[in-house]
């Protein structure tokens, strides 16, 4: 694949993580649709639920999200749902709200991540304030993971000696260093190392040292 095409694919993914959804879990009508309103009076699209499991049910977004959760409901309980989401490995901001919350409920919602912990009647702008710091926690973790798999990708796309050249490179080896190392020549690591260049999308040598540090590439490195 052309790298013109990867860096276009790979631009188009983060555009498409930046429309962003936010859920809410909550078993009373009345304050799912007042919690909708308010959501969607700053332009955010917000998909209601009564219960988890039927939250559970729905198809995950492609971009950006969080849940806004009731702490008590019939069935399985918010607390149970983020415990959910965690053991299954989809892991997703959460925003509680209750009206019957305790010290030692926060604590524990806190404890396994929730962006915060929010009383009835709580402050519309704080629940907000709120959103807004559980969309941007969302898209940075789905940024990261993306930009890992591309990486990944760039690098399964090396030849094992490129892959050793690319590993003494990022440690401040020059060519003829790296000749000797690996028993070759000078011209012929100098082909090797512009073909990682090239492979790896990198623009200058401190920008291929930046990359070789994200994928640890380091720990590749030859006797």
């Amino acid at each position: 694949m052309k790298p013109e095409r990867v860096r276009r694919l790979f631009d188009e993914a983060m555009t498409r993580m930046a429309e962003s959804t936010v859920f809410v879990v909550d078993d009373d009508a009345l304050v799912r649709r007042s919690l909708e309103r308010l959501i969607r009076s700053v332009g955010r699209r917000v998909r209601t639920f009564s219960t988890a499991q039927e939250f559970l049910r729905c198809r995950r977004p492609d971009g950006p999200a969080c849940i806004v959760l009731d702490v008590r409901m019939p069935g399985l309980s918010g607390l149970d749902l983020q415990q959910e989401l965690s053991s299954t490995g989809l892991d997703m901001p959460v925003i509680f709200v209750t009206g019957h919350g305790t010290v030692s409920m926060g604590v524990r919602a806190m404890k396994a991540g929730a962006v915060d912990f929010l009383e009835k009647p709580f402050d519309e702008q704080a629940l907000l304030d709120a959103i807004q710091r559980a969309i941007d926690q969302d898209r940075q973790a789905r940024e990261e993971i993306t930009e890992r798999r591309e990486l990944e990708r760039r690098l399964d796309s090396l030849t094992p000696r490129e892959r050793e050249v690319f590993a003494l490179v990022v440690t401040g080896l020059l060519n003829k260093q790296i000749a000797s190392k690996l028993g070759t020549s000078e011209r012929t690591v100098k082909a090797h190392r512009g073909r990682v260049m090239e492979k790896m999308l990198a623009d200058s040598l401190a920008d291929l040292v930046r990359l070789g540090e994200k994928l640890d590439i380091r720990s590749g490195m030859p006797d």
